[in-house]
């Protein structure tokens, strides 16, 4: 599963992200989309459901939407999509590159300790009632707490320099 590899995943969509490749998109951590792309699960025009993405883009957009997307086959714009919360971001097709190289660097600053254990609680907690979710994150907040990372982070904070991660 893609939510298990570590590492933010980022989706740079520029054209059309249909049925399989829009299920591929939205497992994805993040995605950036250029203004001239297209979104939609178009399997039902050819007797098709999109049986293997419906629960994730589900867990993405709602049901509504989803049926929506799914029983009438339509394309999407990039607006739209970015209005019904498909994509993060929606930039002109010439600047797609640019800002999703840039969003990855802001990112591969971050401590990649953090991020793995943080990527694992969001996708571990994702499907959990509220209570048993707080009583899973507690555990993981003190995961996170024991990270030479967090320590480094702080001490980095206090001192007002940039952070040395570690990755441990």
């Amino acid at each position: 599963c893609m939510h298990d590899v570590g590492k933010p995943i980022i989706a740079m969509v520029n054209g059309h992200a249909l049925a399989g490749g829009l299920g591929l998109m939205v497992a994805c951590d993040l995605v950036i989309a250029a203004d001239t792309a297209t979104f939609g699960t178009t399997e039902i025009a050819v007797g098709l459901w999109p049986m293997m993405i419906t629960a994730e883009i589900t867990r993405n957009i709602g049901r509504k939407r989803t049926l929506e997307m799914m029983l009438t086959g339509r394309r999407y714009s990039a607006a739209e999509a970015l209005a019904m919360g498909l994509v993060n971001q929606v930039v002109p097709a010439a600047e797609l590159e640019a800002t999703t190289t840039k969003l990855a660097g802001e990112l591969a600053d971050k401590s990649p300790a953090a991020v793995a254990l943080g990527l694992r609680a969001f996708y571990g907690s994702a499907d959990m009632e509220l209570a048993p979710a707080l009583r899973y994150l507690q555990g993981e907040l003190g995961k996170v707490l024991a990270l030479e990372d967090a320590a480094e982070g702080i001490s980095a904070f206090l001192q007002k320099r940039k952070p040395v991660w570690k990755g441990r």
